[in-house]
């Protein structure tokens, strides 16, 4: 089987379930958007799912993100944690974040861009430091001055399922979040949620934007 072959099968198959689990949950299709995550992945794979018709790349690495960013055009996402020293070139390539968490990353942020960028901020639903995140409560500051921002625009909330809780009961608990949050921030209406092994129950409690790469590129 060809890579090409191989990668369109595998698109395909995602959005067929894309389009099931939109449909059970009384949702609309169209409002999720797939983003294929192509880490660790070549740029002749980037460029078939360009062929393919997909628009939205995420990378989590920014030095291996930035030379296929410069290849391929498209809607480039950044979802990794951020370093304070890779945010410059982050800033140079990507069009959305979905990983902020740091106040001061933010001002680093302003400082760099010279695009506007959509930014997620990214909630802690565990404590575990090593996911990255914050608490809820510490991301309002974050929101309100990216919010105050005349260039950057605050697209909503991220968060990556723990491994301890069970998908249904963590996409349960950051949609509660997320309602909360857009009664301050009414325009943050992104959720950043569902990767290949949960994206369909991810639906189900409102993600507009999934994380999918492994469902469509194969294992690496």
């Amino acid at each position: 089987m060809s890579r090409s072959v191989e990668i369109a099968r595998g698109l395909e198959s995602v959005k067929a379930r894309i389009q099931t689990a939109a449909i059970k949950a009384g949702r609309e299709p169209d409002e999720i958007t797939l983003v294929v995550v192509t880490k660790t992945f070549p740029i002749s794979d980037v460029e078939i799912l360009k062929e393919l018709g997909v628009k939205d790349f995420g990378e989590n690495r920014d030095g291996d993100a930035a030379p296929k960013a410069g290849a391929v055009p498209g809607t480039w996402h950044f979802q990794g944690q951020i370093q304070s020293n890779k945010l410059k070139s982050i800033c140079a390539w990507a069009h959305v974040i979905h990983s902020l968490d740091d106040l001061r990353h933010f001002k680093l942020i302003a400082q760099f861009a010279r695009h506007p960028l959509e930014i997620f901020l990214q909630c802690n639903l565990d404590g575990r430091e090593d996911r990255g995140g914050a608490s809820i409560h510490s991301l309002y500051p974050l929101a309100q001055m990216i919010s105050a921002d005349p260039v950057h625009r605050l697209a909503g909330l991220m968060a990556v399922a723990p491994l301890a809780l069970a998908p249904e009961k963590a996409f349960a608990e950051l949609q509660g979040i997320h309602m909360a949050f857009m009664k301050d921030f009414p325009d943050a209406t992104g959720l950043s949620a569902g990767m290949s092994g949960d994206f369909e129950i991810a639906i189900s409690y409102g993600a507009t934007h999934l994380r999918i790469g492994s469902q469509i590129m194969g294992s690496r």
